[in-house]
Formats: C-alpha cells, sequence, structure tokens
C-alpha cells in the first residue's frame, strides 16, 4: 500500500517536468524569438573567438614580417647579415650613418636613448641622425642619440605604439633650401617611403618653421604627429626604429643603392603630388615663361634690368623673383617655378627649386668663377637625373667683380682651384657679382628657347 503513492508521485513529478519544459520552450519561442541561425551561432562562439584569435596573431605576425622586410631594405651586405643574426645593426657610408633596430625598442625621450633587448653583452652606440657626416663644424649642433643594445634594464613603457619610429634631427643649415631638402627631405624620403606612412617620426632639435614649411612633405611620408622630444619627456615602446637617414648623394636618388629602387623619376611625382602641382611636362605651359632668380646679396647680376629686357625681346614672358618671403614659403613658390619652362639663377642654393620644374624644363645656372665643381655637383648632374635640360653659362673674368679687386694675373682669377677656404669662400661666395655679357648669355637663351619651343607653340 505505501508503493503506490511513490508512483502517484512520480508521475506527477514527471508531468510537472513536461509542462514547465514546454512553457519554458514557448516563452523562449514567441518572447525572445531566438532563431535557430542564432541558436546556432550562439553555440559555434567559442570556435569564432579561437578564429578570431588565430586571425588576429596571423596578421600581427604577418606586419611585423612586412617590418622586418622593410628594416632588412635599408642595409646590405654584412649589416644585413647582422641585423638578420642580433636584430640590430648600423650602417656606415662615406657621408651617412643610420642605424636599424628590427625588434621591440623602448626609446625614452628624455634622455634620448633608445634601448633595443638582446641576448648579448651591452653596447653603446652615440650617433647624431643627420644624413651628412663628413661636416664635423655642423654636427657639432646636432644633438646626439645613445642606442643601448644588449641585456639592459630599460625603464617602464609609458606609451605603446603599433608603428616603427624613424628618429632624425631637423639641425644643420636650417633656413638654406638646398640643405633643408638635400640632407633632410630627400634622405626622409629614400628611408621611409616604403614604409607607406606607418612610421612615426622623433624630431632632434624641433624646429617649427621647418616643419611648417615642409608639412606638406612629412604629412604623406608619415600619418602620425610629429614628436618633439624635448616637449615628451616619456618613455616610447616601438615594433623597430630607424635612427638616421639614408643619403645617396646630392640631390640624387640612386636605385641600385638601399632601400633599392628609388628614382628620381618618383620622387618629382610625390613632390607635385605633395604640392598639387599642375603641369608635368613643359608641352602644358602654352607662353615660354621664364623665371629670373634675383638675389640681393652676393652673386648679384649688376646689370639685372638689361637682361630682362634682353629675355622679353626673344619672346619669354619673365617672372623675377627675389630671395625673400615668396622662395620660403614653399608652397606658393613651388607651384610658381613649377609654371616655367626656363629657369635662371646664379649658382646658390635657390638652384635647389629646380626639383619643381616640369619635365623637359631648362635650367640654366651662371657659373660664377671658383665656383664650377659646386656648380656641376650640386645642381648640373641632379638636373638630367630630373629630366631637366641643363645649360651653363660660363662667365669670363671681364664679367666677374673679382678682375677688379684682384686683378686679371691673380691666382684668384687664374687658377681657382689652388684657393683653399676661408679666403676661397669669402672671395667666390661672398665677394663676387656678375655684369653678364648680353651678346654671349643672348646665345643660351635661344638654345633655352629652342629646347622647350617646339613644345609650347
Amino acid at each position: 500500500m505505501e508503493k503506490e503513492p511513490r508512483k502517484l508521485v512520480f508521475r506527477s513529478t514527471t508531468v510537472i517536468f513536461l509542462l514547465i519544459l514546454s512553457l519554458i520552450y514557448f516563452d523562449l519561442y514567441w518572447a525572445n524569438v531566438i532563431s535557430f541561425d542564432q541558436w546556432k551561432k550562439y553555440c559555434s562562439n567559442s570556435e569564432t573567438i579561437f578564429n578570431n584569435r588565430k586571425i588576429i596573431n596571423e596578421t600581427l605576425e604577418e606586419n611585423q614580417n612586412s617590418l622586418d622586410f622593410l628594416f632588412s631594405g635599408l642595409l646590405a651586405g654584412e649589416d644585413q647579415s647582422k641585423l638578420k643574426a642580433t636584430g640590430f645593426a648600423c650602417n656606415t657610408a662615406v657621408y651617412s650613418v643610420h642605424c636599424v633596430a628590427k625588434q621591440p625598442v623602448r626609446i625614452d625621450t628624455r634622455t634620448m636613448t633608445v634601448y633595443v633587448p638582446a641576448d648579448l653583452p651591452v653596447q653603446e652606440t652615440v650617433m647624431k641622425p643627420y644624413a651628412r657626416q663628413e661636416d664635423h663644424n655642423l654636427l657639432k649642433i646636432v644633438t646626439p642619440v645613445k642606442i643601448l643594445h644588449g641585456n639592459t634594464t630599460p625603464p617602464v613603457c609609458q606609451y605603446n605604439h603599433e608603428i616603427p619610429a624613424v628618429i632624425f634631427s631637423s639641425s644643420g643649415f636650417v633656413g638654406n633650401v638646398f640643405h633643408e631638402i638635400n640632407e633632410i627631405i630627400i634622405p626622409l624620403y629614400i628611408t621611409t617611403k616604403n614604409f607607406q606612412s606607418r612610421v612615426l617620426f622623433i624630431l632632434e632639435d624641433y624646429k617649427p618653421s621647418f616643419l611648417s614649411k615642409y608639412s606638406k612633405v612629412i604629412s604623406r611620408l608619415s600619418s602620425y604627429e610629429v614628436m618633439n622630444p624635448a616637449a615628451d619627456q616619456s618613455v616610447h615602446c616601438f615594433p623597430g626604429t630607424v635612427i638616421g637617414l639614408k643619403f645617396h648623394g646630392h640631390l640624387s636618388l640612386n636605385s641600385s643603392d638601399v632601400p633599392k629602387g628609388h628614382k628620381m623619376h618618383d620622387l618629382r611625382l610625390f613632390l607635385r603630388q605633395a604640392y598639387n602641382l599642375k603641369f608635368s611636362h613643359v608641352s602644358q605651359i602654352k607662353r615660354p615663361t621664364l623665371m629670373l632668380l634675383s638675389r640681393r646679396t652676393t652673386r648679384r647680376f649688376l646689370n639685372e634690368d638689361e637682361m630682362v629686357a634682353l629675355m622679353e625681346e626673344l619672346g619669354f614672358r619673365v617672372i623675377v623673383v627675389a630671395r625673400a618671403k615668396a622662395i620660403s614659403n614653399l608652397n606658393i613658390f613651388a607651384n610658381m617655378i613649377n609654371s616655367c619652362n626656363v629657369f635662371v639663377a646664379a649658382h646658390g642654393a635657390g638652384l635647389t627649386n629646380e626639383l619643381f620644374l616640369p619635365d623637359g624644363a631648362v635650367m640654366v645656372q651662371v657659373d660664377l668663377i671658383g665656383l664650377e665643381w659646386a656648380g656641376a655637383t650640386y645642381y648640373g648632374n641632379p638636373a638630367r637625373a630630373m629630366g631637366v635640360h641643363y645649360l651653363r653659362y660660363q662667365i669670363e673674368p671681364e664679367e666677374s667683380s673679382l678682375l677688379k679687386i684682384f686683378g686679371r694675373n691673380h691666382t684668384v682669377i687664374t687658377d681657382p682651384r689652388s684657393i683653399h677656404d676661408p679666403l676661397g669662400k669669402e672671395a667666390y661666395l661672398n665677394g663676387q657679382n656678375v655684369r653678364i655679357n648680353l651678346a654671349r648669355f643672348r646665345e643660351t637663351l635661344v638654345e633655352a628657347l629652342s629646347l622647350v619651343g617646339d613644345s609650347t607653340l
């Protein structure tokens, strides 16, 4: 008799359980409307999380492999092998030095110390991150960077970055367009272009005027705000770094030098895009237009008005630009010179602006006494690589103001190569003006007109 009630209780419990289960089902189905696909997705969520983590890890590995490739491309030979073996190496060329760390580093901007960890005894390298290293007087004003490579105890990281850092200096001859472009802008392009803007610049000897002048170039090479270490004063972690910039030569890019493949054509296209320049070839300029760069201190044209009259007589529209604010504002001046198919100037930094001339244009350099080598090395030879015709007007002693100072038979006139600084610099660069022989100069202008005339008619 006692077993029957137990049966009833068991049966009742079963019915109640089934009833509750049915109510739960209907509540889930009708109230929450959970579809089969959602349920399936929920059930596979753990697998999705696992796969996502796998994808993230693979992406990070791919990014690191890509960075390794870019870092390795900045070195060659034994330096590249050393980088692969130890994660750190420096390239030492005739004129430039740069170091590469292709592994996580810490940069303490309070002391400008770069910590590169490795299972090696600590080695200290001190370098000045400027592209040209042969001018020791110039390097005196460049702030050094200390690199500690090996078993070190770096300070605690305060900021983490997913992109590498490039450390360079804006010291040197800042304010001189030749040195700015030759030793900072072009080397910066060479060193960082392949990173496709995924790099952060740490600018030693930070100068706001420099950043403002070249903002359009710098912002295309890096998508990140330039760091001023003197104002930052903290510790940053990066997946790698480059200290210093690669130099290929005066206003030059050498496609066979590391990082390989860079060409002057690519740089000029980059500059046209950065400054939104209108003309890529002189054929797009309908009227022959000549820019005369007028100097107001040394190396002046003493008969400038007569030169302009001659140019206009030959059919040129002439733009005379003095070396003042117009030239320092590169955003404006780059477009001005890009609208010209002939550019005339005495030897000097202003000739650097040949970079902005359209293809097929003509650059006429007035070569003064004692400056022939510099004229060809710094501006003449690079012009040809730019796709710009180069014409050299070599003055005669009678056209130079030095003739009256030293006399026709003085060594300054007869053998400039034997004159060394400081006399050479004072005489040829700082103490020389020129009165152009218009008859001789006319021949040069006619040749320039013939080179661009067919394209502009």
